[in-house]
């Protein structure tokens, strides 16, 4: 299991549209030698390093399909084991991804507080540690839950450092979308994880989270677009107009919810998900068309307002997500 795109929490400092280098009031400036750290500060780097808000965002895609799977409650240990067997490939792949682009979390106002930037922990202590817990995970899901399992997971840790970090997220305004494929794994591993093969089910999920990526994204990197363009990373609203980047927010939020309604007949779901999914489909893609009309007028952040969008649809993936899981409860 790994990353679902970019960072799943995004706390602004400073202003947008400053220069990496200038004095930003509120952000710690790095004067370029370690910091004197205390074991407490340490450990709390380590953590950082497996962006656990991410973990979190990954989670959630895997628990409730492992109820899904269940058509009712699973197997408790089972769920216990797919829990940190997941927790370990996702903070192994963000570890990665920290040791990779520490260059560029350096200049990045969003990012220059992370471990690396701040030099608490050494680009080979993280590597090191980031494939320990690839090692761990791998070992966890093997034999906690199941090799199809532990495969998935391990092959998208894989995905997401080399295909992703490695080629695609400095080359091409498509990063996001082709890389955000290794995001899409947990419904898979959540779902092998009870049934012990692939199905259709979690192929539609799968899908969802595909199509989901983009919007989600892409309206952080509207928000932080001088981030990336000042460290030449090509997100779609660096190189596009922002009424450009809102039109292509729109169309793949059309197909996001067309395809979460199309898992009703694909999984003879009951009437809660389906409904659940029509209401939040209906909500989301009315967001989105609000921000392309946003940035049609104006290139001004104060009035395009992406994080409104990229807040809705954190709360899109764990609402739909959550349905996946109650349905079978509340209908069978």
């Amino acid at each position: 299991m790994t990353h679902v795109g970019q960072p799943a929490s995004a706390s602004a400092t400073g202003t947008p549209g400053s220069a990496p280098g200038s004095k930003d009031p509120g952000v710690p400036q790095d004067s370029g030698h370690p910091e004197r750290a205390t074991f407490k500060d340490v450990i709390a780097a380590y953590v950082g390093l497996t962006k656990p808000r991410v973990i979190e965002l990954l989670l959630l895609t895997t628990v409730p399909v492992m109820f899904f799977a269940a058509r009712g409650v699973p197997d408790l240990d089972l769920v216990l084991w797919t829990v940190i067997g997941g927790m370990l490939s996702a903070g192994s792949a963000s570890a990665y991804n920290c040791v990779y682009d520490r260059d560029i979390d350096e200049q990045m106002r969003r990012t220059r507080r992370r471990a690396l930037p701040r030099h608490i922990v050494t680009p080979v202590a993280a590597l090191i540690f980031a494939t320990v817990l690839a090692v761990l995970s791998t070992v966890v899901l093997w034999f906690g839950v199941n090799p199809l399992s532990a495969g998935l997971a391990l092959g998208a840790n894989a995905f997401y450092v080399l295909i992703y970090t490695i080629v695609l997220k400095r080359r091409t305004t498509q990063n996001i979308v082709w890389g955000g494929l290794a995001g899409c794994f947990p419904a898979l591993i959540g779902w092998t994880a009870v049934t012990e093969q692939l199905a259709w089910e979690p192929v539609v999920l799968f899908m969802v989270v595909f199509f989901w990526t983009p919007p989600h994204t892409w309206s952080l990197a509207l928000r932080y677009r001088e981030d990336y363009r000042n460290v030449d990373v090509p997100m779609l609203p660096v190189v596009k107009p922002a009424a450009e980047v809102g039109r292509q927010i729109v169309l793949y939020s059309w197909v996001m919810a067309a395809t979460a309604i199309l898992l009703w007949p694909v999984a003879d779901t009951g009437w809660f998900y389906p409904v659940v999914a029509a209401v939040l489909g209906i909500v989301f893609v009315a967001d989105a068309h609000r921000l392309w009309e946003r940035t049609k007028r104006s290139e001004d952040l104060a009035v395009i307002r992406p994080m409104h969008l990229f807040h809705h649809s954190n709360m899109y993936l764990t609402l739909l997500f959550v349905s996946v899981a109650l349905d079978p409860l509340f209908t069978r």
